[in-house]
């Protein structure tokens, strides 16, 4: 019997690697697309390859993915990838799209598992409530939720998400001013 257990685990296990060695680079190319999709969608044009040049920073105890952006060499935006565990479903991860200024450009969900029909309004395809960030300074536009004292207009019955949304897009702000005050510093 335990000969018999024994080799249906290693035959189980064996098959499992099989499966993950061949799975492994078309998931990870699967991803990279996502990524290079949000970037054109996030960043104003550009000339040179931000996933080249991503780095990590830690803000506030959470980890974002800075992806800087260059046109003729010269400093045209950033896009950082953030997430927030604040989510009704769970995590939100948001890529979000800085001019220089720090004006956002876009902002694209990566992923979610918001309620349908209610959370997952703040998907573009769904409603307009993401588009109301594009063109917004967070300097000057305070992301906070209006029943917050903020100036976002919530999703309807879906208070909770809108929430978040606003934290992951206010840790991205955080994040690119931590990028500008180092670029200043070089």
């Amino acid at each position: 019997m335990f000969l018999c257990l024994l080799i249906i685990c290693l035959g189980g296990s064996a098959v499992m690697g099989g499966v993950y060695l061949i799975t492994y680079e078309p998931i990870a190319a699967a991803q990279a697309a996502k990524v290079n999709q949000a970037l054109s969608q996030v960043l104003p044009e550009f000339d040179n390859m931000p996933v080249e040049l991503a780095y990590d920073l830690e803000i506030d105890g959470r980890k974002v993915t800075v992806y800087p952006a260059t046109r003729d060499s010269v400093f045209a935006g950033a896009a950082i990838e953030a997430v927030t565990t604040k989510g009704f479903g769970g995590p939100i991860k948001v890529m979000v799209g800085f001019l220089p200024d720090g004006t956002i450009f876009n902002t694209a969900i990566l992923s979610h598992a918001e309620t349908p029909g209610l959370g997952d309004k703040m998907d573009p395809r769904k409603s307009d409530f993401s588009l109301q960030f594009n063109g917004k300074n967070p300097k000057t536009f305070r992301l906070a939720v209006k029943k917050d004292g903020g100036q976002v207009d919530a999703i309807t019955a879906a208070t909770i998400s809108s929430r978040a949304f606003c934290d992951v897009v206010d840790l991205a702000y955080k994040a690119f001013i931590q990028l500008i005050q180092k670029g200043s510093e070089q």
